[in-house]
């Protein structure tokens, strides 16, 4: 990678790490007992997916601090550092498989297993914080429920929301000249 594409690569992932810290900010909440779930607050992550796996971390890693440096509650920031497992592994998935997005039935599987990854996640990062506190009841509903099923749905609502951002970035030839996927269909191309 030349000098000038390293610099861009650079530039954009700051630019994702900042939109990615800032979207919690502003954007709807839905809240259910202690979690809540923001529109659109994995979208950073997910579109540098689309980038590459480095660049998945970078943006990971970046969110993660931004949730830490706001105050954010520690469990929440441990789940935003969880998700540099299913970022990195989905940017890996595209590196060798770019053209994945040019098939709606690839791309929803994909968001499936990313949105699973995603819960699993997500799931083990708050096992330790609830195990021992409630009864087997509420611990099953807060863990698997709330955490696990909720995750998942945000997950792939967000990256139908990374879809739509991703197919208007994709205009712009700097940014696909760097990227891993080039285009995305939603629907099947003849």
């Amino acid at each position: 990678m030349n000098t000038h594409k390293k610099i861009y690569t650079l530039m954009l992932s700051a630019l994702l790490v900042a939109v990615g810290t800032v979207i919690p900010m502003f954007m709807p909440k839905v809240i259910i007992g202690p979690m809540s779930f923001t529109l659109a607050s994995h979208v950073a992550v997910m579109i540098a997916i689309f980038i590459s796996p480095q660049v998945s971390i970078i943006v990971a890693l970046g969110t993660t601090l931004g949730f830490f440096v706001s105050g954010t509650p520690f469990i929440v920031v441990l789940r935003a550092l969880s998700h540099i497992v299913w970022a990195f592994a989905g940017g890996m998935y595209i590196k060798k498989h770019p053209m994945t997005f040019e098939s709606p039935s690839k791309t929803f599987i994909f968001n499936i297993i990313i949105a699973l990854l995603h819960a699993i996640g997500e799931i083990i990062v708050v096992i330790p914080f609830y195990m021992g506190t409630m009864d087997v009841h509420s611990f099953i509903y807060m863990v698997f429920g709330l955490v696990g099923i909720g995750t998942a749905i945000h997950s792939a609502i967000d990256f139908m929301v990374s879809l739509l951002v991703w197919k208007a970035l994709s205009k712009n030839a700097s940014i696909v000249s760097i990227s891993n996927v080039k285009k995305v269909y939603f629907i099947k191309q003849a």
